[in-house]
């Protein structure tokens, strides 16, 4: 059974997702084998991503994304799939940058418990 949300934060996730793309694993797991360049940004706390992670992702935690992202990837048109432990995180880290002028966001939907359940690769375990 999955885990349960508190009420207040499912209003703001739905809300976020009416401005969001959003792609399943399986997108993800099709670009990467095709070599599609894209970034895959990993927005889960540290303890999570140190547990494993999507291969070729880098860490940018929801915490301090706001603050990072541009440093990190400076082009606000690069592609950009972000993900979570579920799909919720991810898709607010998204609707907060786009509004920081990010123009080619995505949200996987299922996040790193759909990549696991799925059997794709996972990096750092």
């Amino acid at each position: 059974m999955g885990k349960q949300h508190a009420p207040e934060f499912l209003k703001i996730v739905q809300d976020a997702k009416t401005r969001v793309l959003e792609c399943t694993v399986h997108d993800v797991e099709k670009r990467q084998s095709n070599g599609d360049c894209f970034y895959l940004v990993d927005v889960r706390e540290e303890t999570e991503w140190n547990a494993g992670h999507l291969p070729q992702a880098i860490h940018l935690s929801k915490g301090v994304i706001e603050r990072d992202i541009e440093k990190a990837i400076p082009d606000r048109n690069a592609p950009i799939v972000m993900y979570c432990g579920g799909g919720f995180r991810s898709a607010l880290a998204a609707d907060n940058i786009q509004k920081m002028g990010y123009t080619n966001v995505i949200s996987m939907d299922g996040g790193f418990s759909g990549w696991k359940e799925a059997g794709f690769k996972i990096a750092g375990d």
